[in-house]
């Protein structure tokens, strides 16, 4: 395509060519893969000016395939789990596939994170992909045409998702970036702060899946509206957080839609990195890697292992489509579907 910010990064068994896509504002860079639109590095400065890349990632696209945790990569057509794999809409009931125990999570077994998206422009701190899922495709309704605008800043990373359809259906796109402020090789993150700005979110069950309530954070291990480390009640005997194997929980924001509004911020000490999540989604997934254990080695041959990085994934709340008492995750045909997500970034 004539950029030189485009090179090829691998290639698919049945040849089809990956691309890796370099973005920079600033001194803050990051990359991002054709494949599952994978956020594969996102480097900025630590409080004395030295880059580091906060995000966890591989070097090779055999390990990308070969691996289950989603790292970096845009999920849909929807994100988190549907329960016992299907729900019914318009008085059809359709059904998912279950690859996670009897639940369908992330899109399925070729979700979104696993197609080849298409550059539609490029540009040296803006990348916009496109992709068509359709009518069918993991046993959604409707062909689904989504296009996300990476654009970088010299503080900050904007995810702008967009998409529409010719039928009815469930649409709930994300991204399942790991941060690791610390930088990516450095271990656990147990140490370092979070905080998320909700009072309420949604219990669920064994499979992760919500009860339908939406419970206070309030006097549980769940509250983490005061800032605190990701590590202080992470292994708290709290009922949630066993059947869960630590933080892997759907906490309550604003409804939407609305402006951009402040979901979360974490920080690490040791590079004085903090980041601010933005979002107008009503929720955020606030996930500690609990089973990060059994991936391929990192980027630089890190030896990522649980725990060792973290996600914020907004969201709309899971199994949506089965909880009319949650906001609605439907796209009716002919409508748009958009969200926006920052990830803002400072070193002190």
């Amino acid at each position: 395509m004539g950029y030189d910010n485009i090179h090829p990064f691998g290639k698919m068994p049945q040849g089809a060519l990956v691309e890796e896509v370099k973005l920079r504002a600033g001194k803050i860079s990051c990359s991002v893969l054709t494949y599952g639109g994978t956020l594969r590095t996102l480097t900025v400065p630590d409080r004395d000016g030295n880059p580091v890349d906060v995000l966890l990632g591989f070097d090779t696209l055999e390990d990308y395939r070969a691996q289950d945790k989603y790292l970096g990569a845009l999920v849909g057509r929807y994100a988190n789990r549907i329960g016992d794999s299907r729900f019914t809409l318009n008085g059809v009931d359709y059904q998912l596939a279950a690859n996670n125990g009897k639940n369908h999570l992330h899109g399925g077994l070729v979700g979104f994170d696993k197609q080849i998206w298409t550059i539609e422009s490029c540009s040296q701190d803006t990348l916009i992909l496109t992709l068509l899922s359709p009518d069918g495709q993991e046993g959604y309704p409707g062909d689904l045409k989504v296009q996300v605008t990476y654009t970088l800043t010299e503080d900050a990373l904007s995810l702008d998702y967009q998409a529409g359809s010719n039928k009815d259906t469930p649409c709930n796109l994300t991204n399942h970036a790991y941060f690791n402020l610390s930088g990516h090789r450095s271990g656990p993150v147990m140490g370092q702060h979070i905080q998320i700005f909700a009072d309420a979110y949604t219990p669920a069950d064994a499979g992760s899946i919500p009860t339908g309530e939406i419970a206070p954070v309030a006097g549980t291990p769940m509250d983490l509206r005061r800032e605190q480390r990701i590590g202080e009640h992470i292994d708290d005997a709290f009922d949630q957080l066993v059947m869960a194997g630590g933080y892997d929980h759907n906490w309550v924001l604003a409804p939407a839609p609305r402006e951009l509004t402040l979901a979360a911020r974490a920080r690490s000490e040791e590079t004085g990195i903090e980041l601010e999540a933005l979002t107008t989604m009503p929720g955020v997934q606030f996930y500690a890697g609990n089973y990060l254990d059994g991936c391929p080695r990192g980027k630089e041959g890190a030896p990522y292992d649980k725990r060792w990085g973290f996600c914020l994934e907004t969201q709309f709340f899971p199994d949506s489509p089965n909880k009319p008492e949650f906001p609605s995750a439907l796209l009716k045909a002919g409508e748009s579907y958009h969200q926006q997500t920052v990830y803002r970034f400072f070193a002190r």
